[in-house]
């Protein structure tokens, strides 16, 4: 964004809505009734996405979300694939072994660090790509709109949606205390979980977090993880090694944040009648938060 435009916002608009900075003037949408963004025009290019109302419950069964913690270099992955997979972030160099049906990016700092790992993802018409507006900003001025093949599903964080001033985290569950399917953790305002990706997402510092939800929202009933270890935050990534690793910042939130967090999900998703099994045995999540196995084990 030009800094011209940068400065014009600042003056025009107050503090809470300086996340939407690098979108204005570029970026025009429409809501629904219920709240998601139904179209997208960007540089003056109507972006397709796909209407989260018709991906509502969809879908049943199993689904595998594919995290990207060191365990899933010691997994031998199924073919064919037992069940649709959601990947995440870096998992797409999994792709040649698993069928990824689903996508979740939502870390603007792998957006701008594996350029040419996204321009792969998208080109996938077998696709769903989940992203945010920052997230189709960035791809279609890198990749182009051209080359995207994939669908994409715009989603925002419930805490900083598009042209709408932020929300202070302490100040989450009172803003959402009206909308049935958002839940927060006692005495957390600002830990929140939705059935209905619609309204919102909320973070949790991880976007395995984002992950739950959208499974939970597109129907599926048991929620099979790889990859969610949680520890070992030193090393890289299955699909990193020493030399070209980006830096995490999971450590430094994992007792205050992710933990309880998570443990507020499994709360939600049991009430839902959704079973989560955590593919990672030796997971920093403890087995009350989800129940653990291993891959081979579950997937013979």
């Amino acid at each position: 964004m030009s800094s011209f435009f940068k400065q014009l916002y600042r003056y025009t608009h107050k503090r809470p809505y300086r996340h939407n900075e690098n979108l204005w003037p570029y970026m025009r949408i429409s809501r629904a009734i219920s709240g998601e963004i139904i179209s997208l025009n960007f540089r003056g290019q109507e972006i397709p996405i796909v209407s989260l109302a018709s991906l509502a419950g969809a879908f049943s069964g199993p689904i595998l979300l594919t995290a990207t913690g060191p365990s899933v270099k010691e997994i031998n992955f199924k073919r064919p694939m037992p069940c649709p997979s959601m990947g995440l972030n870096g998992a797409w160099s999994l792709h040649e072994a698993v069928d990824f049906k689903f996508y979740v990016i939502v870390d603007m700092g792998f957006l701008d660090c594996r350029q040419e790992m996204v321009a792969e993802i998208v080109s996938d018409p077998n696709l769903t790509l989940f992203t945010t507006a920052h997230g189709i900003a960035r791809i279609v001025d890198r990749v182009s709109l051209a080359k995207i093949k994939c669908s994409l599903a715009l989603i925002e964080d419930a805490a900083f949606k598009i042209f709408q001033p932020k929300i202070p985290a302490t100040e989450l569950g009172k803003r959402y205390a009206n909308v049935r399917c958002a839940s927060f953790a006692d005495n957390r305002p600002d830990i929140g979980f939705t059935t209905d990706i619609r309204h919102g997402v909320f973070d949790a510092g991880t976007v395995a977090y984002w992950a739950l939800q959208i499974a939970a929202f597109l129907g599926f009933n048991t929620l099979y993880i790889v990859g969610l270890d949680m520890n070992n935050f030193n090393q890289p990534r299955f699909y990193e090694s020493e030399s070209n690793k980006l830096p995490s910042f999971l450590a430094e939130s994992f007792e205050d944040l992710i933990l309880p967090a998570f443990t507020h999900a499994s709360r939600q998703l049991k009430r839902h009648q959704i079973q989560v099994i955590n593919l990672s045995p030796d997971s920093a999540l403890p087995q009350h938060v989800f129940e653990k196995n291993a891959y081979h084990q579950v997937f013979i």
